[in-house]
């Protein structure tokens, strides 16, 4: 996948600005690192041997391209629901399209180790397995409330070889572990690379992990047209960060009859402040972790206390790509409560024998609830982003089965 197949309306300008969104750090000593990780990027995505190498492990040990399936037994309620099955990667999930690449990257850089935050351990699990393949080392920070949440995860990690720093600040979920990844990486500028794992961040990281991870579009709108003819009518997805989103919607953006759909987290309610994670609905403009966009925030602008059932998207700000798609009227933004989120959990498991990622959830959530809106010629694809197995302890935690 060549540089020029991502779409220009979201690439960021010289600044690393999505319109008012995104942005470059502050910070002199990161601000120096960014620039050098800025310029590596885009060197290797211009070489040739690079995107012949990371074309060879997607095929080879990602097991891409992964499939689109239409779910029958859900499309029964009206719309046809399509999933592209994300779930089916090595690892389970979207994050090992951008490790691959962020790995390789480190490697080209001359760095020994990766740094990286994790929420619900998915990404932590592909960057500690891509580091394993290219023999980095691998230092993963996670929320003491994700590490209970998400336990099997934390023991991929360990046997992958990765170290994982606990994090109990704050409320010991992933903005905590964000800020104690980032202050862990200035005291290594010179051996390591900071690998963040979702759209947000200072530039480069949403570019850089919007491009490795457009691939998930650019399959999904070739195979749908193979196989099922045209295009669909919604994408959709959920949203934390964004990354499995952008990666779905990057090559529909020019598709005006197609709609983009981000599903947010809504917890116990928009009506309830700290018990949800609908940055979209809720946030309001600012500055967080090195970038201007939405974020819940309290009124002296440090972020608000955020909640969701997934720890993937229990986060107060959302990617800068998002922002401007909501600035620009292109994408639409949902939410899914978290007894939604349960409940398509439980539905697409017991009707289609596929247990989902509780992140992928909420994007399932909004498409059963769509699609009883819509009659059985509109499709509805869904990135199915990620497996269950993290989520099954904690979900037969929640219910009567």
């Amino acid at each position: 996948m060549a540089k020029e197949q991502l779409n220009p309306m979201i690439l960021p300008d010289s600044d690393g600005n999505f319109g008012k969104h995104g942005g470059k750090i502050g910070h002199p000593e990161l601000a120096k690192a960014l620039e050098e990780l800025n310029t590596a990027f885009h060197n290797i995505i211009g070489d040739e041997d690079f995107i012949n190498e990371m074309k060879r492990l997607q095929a080879a040990y990602v097991g891409r391209p992964s499939p689109i399936y239409h779910a029958q037994s859900l499309s029964q309620r009206g719309a046809q629901i399509f999933l592209k099955r994300e779930d089916l990667n090595h690892t389970g999930a979207h994050k090992i399209n951008h490790c691959i690449g962020e790995a390789l990257l480190a490697k080209k850089m001359g760095k020994t180790k990766v740094i990286a935050e994790t929420g619900a351990g998915q990404h932590g699990v592909a960057l500690a397995t891509a580091s394993a393949l290219v023999g980095l080392e691998c230092e993963i920070h996670m929320g003491v409330v994700d590490i209970a949440k998400e336990h099997p995860n934390v023991s991929r990690m360990k046997i992958l070889g990765a170290k994982i720093v606990p994090v109990s600040a704050g409320a010991g979920t992933l903005k905590e572990a964000v800020d104690s990844a980032f202050e862990s990486y200035l005291s290594q500028l010179g051996t390591a690379m900071f690998a963040i794992g979702s759209v947000v961040g200072p530039a480069p990281y949403p570019e850089m992990v919007a491009y490795f991870q457009s691939i998930v579009g650019h399959e999904a709108r070739e195979q749908f047209a193979q196989q099922y003819g045209g295009l669909p009518d919604e994408v959709v997805a959920c949203v934390g960060g964004g990354s499995n989103a952008i990666g779905l919607f990057n090559a529909f953006i020019d598709d005006e009859s197609v709609n983009l759909v981000g599903v947010e987290p809504a917890g116990e309610g928009l009506d309830k402040p700290g018990r949800h994670a609908a940055t979209m609905a809720k946030g309001t403009f600012g500055n967080i972790q090195g970038f201007n966009c939405y974020y819940l925030q309290e009124e002296d602008g440090t972020p608000a206390a955020v909640h969701s059932i997934a720890s993937g998207l229990d986060y107060p700000g959302v990617g800068p790509q998002h922002c401007l798609l909501k600035d620009n009227g292109r994408g639409r933004y949902e939410c899914a409560t978290d007894q939604e989120c349960l409940d398509a959990f439980l539905t697409l498991s017991r009707e289609e024998g596929i247990i989902p990622a509780l992140e992928s959830s909420h994007a399932i959530a909004y498409a059963l609830r769509r699609a009883a809106e819509l009659d059985s010629s509109k499709r509805l694809l869904v990135n199915l982003s990620g497996r269950g197995d993290k989520d099954i302890d904690y979900v037969l935690s929640k219910i009567k089965v």
